[in-house]
This record gives C-alpha cells, sequence and structure tokens, in this order.
C-alpha cells in the first residue's frame, strides 16, 4: 500500500535546493589585494570562507605561489579563521587577504565537521573577537607570533557549545590555555566567562585570555556540545602522524554520521540540569550567613546607573566628532608608535612633552630620531607613510604639573593636512561625559565614551579599587593607593576612568558639544591578581594651560612663522587665552617681555595680527593715583 504522503512529497533534487536555499541565501563580498585593488566574488553555496574565495581565479593563482604560508583573512581589522562557515560573511563586507610564514601545516576539514559547517543556519551562528595578546601571566596565546601583530581575532561557533570548543576548532590558540583555569575577560565590563560556558551571550564581544588561577579547568556545563563530540581538527597539540591516523579514522566513523543524526545534545540533559540546579539552589540556602552591613564600602562600590545618562550623544555631534578625528594621529618615533597627537593650528601638531622627551638633544635643540605622524592609520592593513616631523617648537616636561607636559611638533607646510582643532577650543568641564579619540596599545584610531571624575570623587575611586585589590597585598599594596589619592587630589588635571592606556598620551579629550577641552596624559596603572592591566584613574592636562604656556614659550624662542599661524587660526576663546598669557608674563617672566619689547621697537611687523598681539603685551597697565590729604 502506498504511503499518504508520497503524493504531496517533493522530488529528491527540488527538496535538496529548498533546504540549500534555505540554509544559505547567495550573497557578495569584496575580497582586497591592497588598498587600490579588489575583486567583487559571489558565493552561491554553503562552506568555508577559504572554499568561498577559492572562486576567484585570482585568489588560486595567489595562494599558489604562497604554498606552505599561513592564509590570513582580515574583515573588520580582525583575523578570521580561513576554515569559517561562509555565512559569517554579510553582503558588502570587504575582506583583505594575506600571507605569514607558516609554523604548521593547515589543516584539512573532512567528514562530521564538513557536514556540520554546511547544515547550520545563521540563526544559529554566534562569533565573538579575543586579543592576540593575553594577559599578564600568559602573553603569548597564539601559534603563530606573525598573528600577534593583529590586535584580535574573530572566533566562531554554534549556539549550546562551550566556549573550549570553539577555541580548540579556531586551532590558532596555543593548547596550554586548555590545561589551566583561563578564562575570558571581557574588555568592555571586565565580566570573566569560563571556557566551560556556553557560547550564547558572547555575540560579537572583545575578550583577552587571562589567567584565573593554576588550577585544572573546571568541566563543561550540563546541555553544552560536550568535548566528546569533538572532530579530529579540533584537537589540539596532534603530531602528523597521530593527525593521519585519526583522519582515517574519521573517515571511516563519518560514513555513519550525517546532518541529520550528528549528535547536539546530551540526551535528558535538561532533565538533568534543572535537578542539578535545584539541588545547587538548595544547598545555598543551607550554608547561607548574615551579611554585615557594610555601609561605607558599599558606597565605595556602588554604581550610579543615573549617570549613564551623561553619555548620551546628539546625533549631530556625533557627526562632528567624527569629522574632527581626522585631525587626531598616532605620533610614531623610528616607525614605532610612541603616542598620540593632534593638528592644533597650522601645521603643528601637539602631543606630550614624554612622548618625545628621550630623543630631544635639548643642547642642540633638535630630536635624534625620526619623528613622523600618521593621521590616518584606522585599519590594520593601511600602511600610509605618515608625514615627517621637520621641528620640534618647543615643549615642556613637568608631567605633575597641570599645563606642563606638552610638545609642538612642526610639519611641512607643503604638505596635505586635516584641520586644526584648535578652532573648537575649549575650558574642561568639572562633570559629565567626555570622548577621547587616540591610538591605545600602539593600535588602530579608538574612541572611549568616559565620565569625568569630579574632585570631590578622586579619593573615593581611589578608595573602591583599594577594597577591590586588598586580599592581594601581595601584588598592590595599601600604600600604592593611599599615594595616588595624594597625588591627584586637588590637582587642576581633568580625571576620568577610561581604557586608553600605553601609547595613548596625546589624545584630545572633548567634551558633550565636541570642543576639545584638555590632552590625554596619563593614568595610575597597576596588574590585578588576574593578570589584568588596571588604573586607578586617568588624568588629562587642561588645553587652555597647555596655550598659555606654549604661545609664552613660542614667542620666547622667537619662533614668528609659528606665532603667525597661531594668529591665523582665529576661535572665540583667543582673548582669553591672551588675558592668561598676560597673567603669567605679570609674575616675572622677563624673557617673554624682552622678547616682546625687542620687537616693538625694532620694527612694526607688517602683519596686522602680529602687530596687534605685540600691542596688547607692550600696554603697561598705569597705576590709579591716591589721593594723600
Amino acid at each position: 500500500m502506498a504511503n499518504q504522503n508520497d503524493e504531496t512529497r517533493l522530488p529528491p533534487a527540488l527538496s535538496n535546493a529548498l533546504k540549500d536555499q534555505e540554509l544559505h541565501s547567495i550573497h557578495s563580498f569584496l575580497l582586497r589585494w591592497n588598498i587600490n585593488s579588489c575583486s567583487n566574488i559571489t558565493c552561491t553555496k554553503a562552506g568555508t570562507v577559504e572554499e568561498s574565495l577559492k572562486i576567484s581565479a585570482q585568489f588560486k593563482k595567489t595562494t599558489e605561489k604562497n604554498k606552505g604560508k599561513e592564509l590570513v583573512i582580515l574583515r573588520e581589522g580582525r583575523a578570521i579563521s580561513p576554515n569559517s562557515p561562509c555565512i559569517l560573511i554579510k553582503p558588502g563586507d570587504d575582506l583583505t587577504v594575506k600571507f605569514v610564514k607558516a609554523v604548521e601545516q593547515p589543516r584539512k576539514l573532512v567528514g562530521a565537521y564538513t557536514s556540520l559547517c554546511r547544515n547550520k543556519r545563521s540563526s544559529e551562528l554566534v562569533i565573538f573577537h579575543v586579543l592576540t595578546k593575553g594577559g599578564k601571566s600568559i602573553m603569548k596565546i597564539m601559534k603563530n607570533p606573525a598573528l600577534r601583530a593583529i590586535h584580535e581575532i574573530t572566533i566562531y561557533a554554534y549556539k549550546g557549545e562551550t566556549v573550549k570548543r570553539a577555541l580548540k576548532r579556531d586551532g590558532r590558540l596555543l593548547s596550554t590555555i586548555f590545561k589551566k583555569n583561563f578564562v575570558l575577560s571581557n574588555k568592555s565590563t571586565s565580566v570573566k566567562t569560563e571556557l566551560s560556558n556556553i557560547v550564547d551571550e558572547l555575540n560579537d564581544e572583545t575578550f583577552q585570555i587571562i589567567l584565573l588561577d593554576r588550577s585544572s579547568p573546571p568541566e563543561s556545563l550540563p546541555g553544552s556540545l560536550d568535548e566528546a563530540y569533538l572532530v579530529p581538527n579540533e584537537i589540539q597539540g596532534q603530531s602528523e602522524s597521530e593527525n593521519d591516523n585519526t583522519l582515517k579514522h574519521d573517515s571511516e566513523v563519518n560514513e555513519k554520521i550525517t546532518a541529520g543524526n550528528l549528535p547536539v545534545e546530551i540526551p535528558n540533559s535538561k532533565r538533568m540540569q534543572n535537578q542539578l540546579c535545584s539541588q545547587f539552589t538548595e544547598s545555598l540556602k543551607g550554608i547561607k550567613t548574615p551579611i554585615p552591613k557594610l555601609s561605607h564600602i558599599q558606597n565605595l562600590l556602588r554604581v550610579d546607573f543615573g549617570q549613564s545618562a551623561q553619555m548620551c550623544r546628539e546625533v549631530d555631534t556625533m557627526k562632528k566628532l567624527m569629522g574632527q578625528s581626522d585631525s587626531v594621529c598616532q605620533v610614531r618615533i623610528n616607525g614605532k608608535p610612541s603616542g598620540s597627537g593632534f593638528l592644533l593650528f597650522g601645521s603643528c601638531v601637539l602631543t606630550n612633552g614624554h612622548v618625545i622627551k628621550n630623543i630631544y638633544n635639548e643642547t642642540r635643540g633638535q630630536l635624534n630620531e625620526r619623528v613622523s605622524v600618521h593621521f590616518s592609520y584606522e585599519r590594520v592593513e593601511q600602511t600610509e607613510p605618515g608625514l615627517d616631523v621637520v621641528e620640534l617648537v618647543c615643549f615642556e616636561c613637568v608631567p605633575d604639573v597641570p599645563g606642563r607636559d606638552w610638545a609642538l611638533l612642526k610639519l611641512s607646510d607643503n604638505q596635505m593636512i586635516p584641520k586644526a582643532l584648535l578652532k573648537h577650543f575649549g575650558f574642561h568641564p568639572k562633570d559629565g561625559g567626555i570622548s577621547i579619540i587616540g591610538h591605545p596599545d600602539g593600535g588602530v584610531k579608538k574612541i572611549d565614551w568616559c565620565l569625568i571624575v569630579p574632585l570631590q570623587n578622586r579619593i573615593k575611586v581611589a578608595k573602591r579599587h583599594y577594597f577591590e585589590n586588598k586580599d592581594f597585598v601581595q601584588l598592590v599594596t595599601s600604600g600604592f593607593f593611599e599615594g595616588v589619592a595624594e597625588s591627584i587630589y586637588l590637582k587642576n588635571f581633568l580625571t576620568y576612568q577610561s581604557c586608553f592606556y600605553h601609547c595613548s598620551s596625546g589624545s584630545p579629550v572633548f567634551d558633550k558639544q565636541s570642543n576639545v577641552v584638555a590632552m590625554h596624559s596619563g593614568g595610575y596603572i597597576y596588574h590585578s591578581a588576574c593578570g589584568e592591566t588596571r588604573s586607578v584613574i586617568e588624568y588629562a592636562q587642561p588645553l587652555s594651560a597647555i596655550m598659555e604656556r606654549l604661545i609664552l614659550q613660542v614667542a620666547v624662542r622667537g619662533k614668528h612663522d609659528v606665532l603667525k599661524e597661531y594668529l591665523a587660526c582665529s576661535y572665540a576663546q583667543h582673548e582669553i587665552v591672551m588675558e592668561g598669557i598676560k597673567n603669567l608674563v605679570k609674575k616675572g617672566n622677563v624673557d617673554f617681555r624682552n622678547a616682546v619689547n625687542n620687537l616693538c621697537t625694532a620694527a612694526v611687523p607688517k602683519d596686522v595680527r602680529l602687530n596687534k598681539f605685540l600691542k596688547f603685551f607692550c600696554q603697561t597697565d598705569e597705576p590709579i593715583p591716591m589721593d594723600i590729604s
């Protein structure tokens, strides 16, 4: 007797076509060879990213030329695995391909993994990102040292899998991270995720691998796709002979394994999970003890969620800020990142004095090394040569004193440069949200939104960090936090808590109206028990204090061309800054007075702005006579 469903059943070919269309839609993306050359790739069937790239004859040819090297595919500046499913690439994505020296032969994917890759929907895909440098206790986590030059790698996984399984399958990490209790630390929130956790909630977050402790890693959570189902290419540390034998065995096993019967969940795991959770909750009730009232400490650790509204920005302000980011640059010494900076006026870049202090010869008044600035370093693959600094106009390096840690770098006049930020000069606010744009950790240009720490809260912040680390006095002593509190209290710095650490000195700080109000200059760094780099508080030099001392030095050193560039850049607060300079001169700066008087008596400058500037300082305040009876 015929089955009733036979009449309505679709032909096998049509059924398979409809299933393929459901799992994989046709999508196109750009394959970029360099800044000026790219090809359009259209992917028509499910598979890996590398398989999609092989559609291109040029890619095949390039791969053949680089035989034996490791293929690196960059998406949004992050390295994705060539074995990632092609559905990870969205329509219009821009991929950059490069080859680096390989440390081991790439593994070929076979059997169950390929079946799994082709039969998963995009809604089941989860991606997250991992920094290529680990925490303090394990800086080296990449098998291939060449990948450390790339700031982040992208890991893919499927819902229900453990973090450990996803990292093992990726294959680019050293096996040492699976032998001890390493965890993922969220770079935005510092929340830690154990490798035994499932990946479902990690989507598009960035993490750093840190050592929690040296104990053995915990077992996988009940209900996750257990490591027993890992296919051979996911197993770390196999020798070539072992791998060959495993692959042969896998080929036999895979004849029995298809996408339809591939295990995805432990039988009865939901019931077991509910029972264990219930038992765990009951156990906790029995061991709970009264919590003492620690109102003082609770106040220190309290999070004021109402302040988050202060970090909101209007779209118009955001657009303005993005335009101003073009004027922010990376400062490099002999091609190596050393700090950040921004175009202040004319062809002059402002950065911190401590960035170039060690290469400045005060006797000769010149730089000992080649210094260049790079305004467009926003993606890892960008290799523009940058603009050379032709002169250090003047600088000060007394970091502990507000307004006295800066350096003015002169670029060649005949170069294409962005707009100057002095036109958007402002005075730093006492509280509220701010934005910092720069190159933290020597990487690409980034922006950080944070809140000002008002004067009255600075000591509270230092105490909070102390209470968070008081159990690890062997690493961070209480004296450190007391020293920080004493150092920053009452100083006229702009203080805040940011994630901009090394190589970010010289970054401009913007207020809510996108006015540049200060220059990011330093922080109080320490390492937590987990090896994370933390900072108690960061601070910035007020731009108003810098401008007063900067113009004063420009005049004293007789840099009239630079002075003219400054005067040609009009801004609303110019008169206020002039009054500040005048007050400094009144306190006894004889050199400045002499420099101005010499210019006034020698000849009347033809430049109208310069003439007005000199007359302002040549005027003397006549004392008012008093009646004496």
